[in-house]
């Protein structure tokens, strides 16, 4: 039972979100490195070899995860970047909810990675449901 000041969660687990965080903001961090092209690789010092951008390997994961969740985490997903951006409030979690719903079409994955502050604004609407990444980063760090 909520109360009256409590926030409604949205439909979607926040370990999951945080995990789109997480692997978000290491594919933003990624090299891409340079761009094929007709020279030879060892005039470049090989560079081109060691930064192909076709093995990459946490846009296959985030795209994979993603393509797991069901249809309602997909509209929440899209519904929380655009609280996140600003496109609405918290309060009207269940308009942006159906606005995602009706808009779904094609693949929902790369709409997402096509949006550059997907990380940031996942944060700002798990912030505005008065949730947060802290304690999955704890987890998820490695060696602890």
């Amino acid at each position: 039972m909520l109360l009256e000041n409590e926030p409604e969660m949205p439909e979607i687990n926040t370990d999951k979100v945080c995990f789109v965080v997480t692997k978000s903001r290491e594919l933003l961090a990624e090299d891409v490195g340079a761009k094929p092209d007709e020279s030879n690789p060892s005039d470049d010092g090989f560079s081109v070899v060691l930064t192909d951008a076709g093995d990459r390997p946490a846009r296959l994961e985030l795209v994979e995860f993603i393509e797991g969740f069901d249809a309602d985490e997909l509209d929440a997903l899209v519904a929380l970047v655009w609280i996140g951006r600003g496109d609405f409030e918290r309060d009207d979690w269940r308009a942006a909810v159906t606005l995602a719903r009706e808009r779904r079409e094609g693949d929902t994955a790369k709409y997402l990675l096509g949006i550059p502050l997907l990380p940031n604004y996942l944060e700002d609407a798990l912030s505005a449901f008065d949730r947060s990444c802290g304690s999955f980063e704890e987890r998820e760090e490695p060696g602890i």
